[in-house]
């Protein structure tokens, strides 16, 4: 998905600070273009869903998987081909559905960025890009691809239908870029040291005391997208085993580890509690009612944001590592103790 006009205040970003991005930055020819009236489509549907609201970002998304996945889109490639014509009929199809609700927008001024960024577009390198992806494996050079979301956003695994609208798995990368499964290597599975989710949902180890609230402060947990405060709990490792499971993860990375440096004891979920019985396996329906199980362990009260090797690592976090590995059966061999390059600490790997 591309939205025309938030690509264009991107790339306009990017190029403020020097970099060369026509010369670097190719787009896929079918990667499917949001319209401004996805947006107008996101806001009144989640409008009229009441209380029942997903939490959806408003970037129109949703609705643009819609058109997608109804042989109904609008492709980058488009742009050469018939473009004007395929733009009207998709408007004006939205248009429609829109009269059926009451909800009033202006369309000129979403309209009018998002012609621009479509003329932003038009100055890069328009692609067939599984060719590219597949060119480039072919001559053995390294390709990473980089996954959005989270595993419990994924439409088919994930917590359903607090989902996004796309297969957030590995998988994923095959079905995006076109390359077969075969061609993938290793699968870097990225967590934090505790949980965070936006928007509506199941959380079964959310918490609603100062923990939390130190854990938002600390980790500046506000979404990226829309700003609004993420909510915050200890780590899941029944998501996690379920995440590591379905993604084929081959080497964890832990970011944010030093938000836990405040904490006296630090808690890990192993378990849900699911009317009276014990669950260690991801359910098809997590509801409200699942209550976590906690093992407890040491926290270090150690600052270690200024830690820049495994050698300097306080006992008790090791332990927490170690207690991690054991229970999701795959090695940590990064962890993060900050947003800086330095802090990004490669661990010793047995040979």
């Amino acid at each position: 998905m591309l939205d025309p006009a938030l690509f264009k205040a991107e790339v306009e970003a990017l190029e403020q600070t020097g970099h060369p991005l026509t010369e670097r930055l190719k787009i896929s020819k079918k990667a499917h273009l949001i319209l401004p009236t996805h947006r107008l489509l996101d806001a009144a549907y989640e409008s009229a869903k009441g209380s029942g609201k997903i939490g959806t970002t408003g970037k129109g998304i949703g609705p643009t998987y819609t058109d997608k996945i109804s042989r109904n889109g609008v492709r980058v490639g488009d742009i050469l081909h018939n473009f004007e014509e395929k733009y009207n009929a998709a408007i004006a199809r939205h248009k429609e559905i829109l009269s059926q609700y009451k909800f009033e927008y202006e369309l000129d001024e979403l309209e009018k960025a998002w012609m621009e960024g479509i003329e932003c577009i038009k100055r890069f390198e328009l692609i067939d890009s599984e060719h590219f992806v597949n060119n480039a494996l072919k001559t053995e050079k390294k390709v990473l691809a980089e996954g959005a979301q989270g595993t419990m956003l994924d439409i088919d695994f994930g917590s359903y239908p607090f989902v996004t609208s796309s297969n957030t798995i590995c998988a994923g990368a095959c079905t995006g870029l076109g390359v077969a499964p075969r061609n993938i290597g290793e699968v870097y599975g990225i967590f934090k040291a505790y949980c965070t989710r936006v928007g509506s949902g199941p959380f079964p180890t959310e918490l609603f005391d100062e923990v939390g609230d130190e854990m938002r402060k600390i980790g500046n947990e506000f979404g990226s997208v829309t700003g609004r405060p993420r909510r915050c709990g200890w780590v899941d490792l029944v998501a996690l085993k379920y995440a590591v499971m379905i993604n084929g993860v081959s080497q964890l990375i832990m970011m944010k580890s030093d938000v836990m440096d405040a904490f006296e004891t630090i808690k890990a979920c192993v378990a849900y509690k699911v009317d009276g019985v014990e669950v260690n396996q991801f359910p098809f329906d997590l509801t409200d009612g699942a209550e976590p199980v906690y093992v407890e362990l040491p926290g270090w009260k150690t600052d270690m944001t200024k830690m820049q090797s495994e050698d300097e690592f306080p006992e008790e976090f090791n332990s927490y590592i170690s207690f991690l590995e054991e229970e999701l059966e795959v090695p940590i061999k990064i962890v993060s103790v900050g947003p800086d390059r330095a802090q990004t600490i490669v661990r010793y790997t047995e040979e």
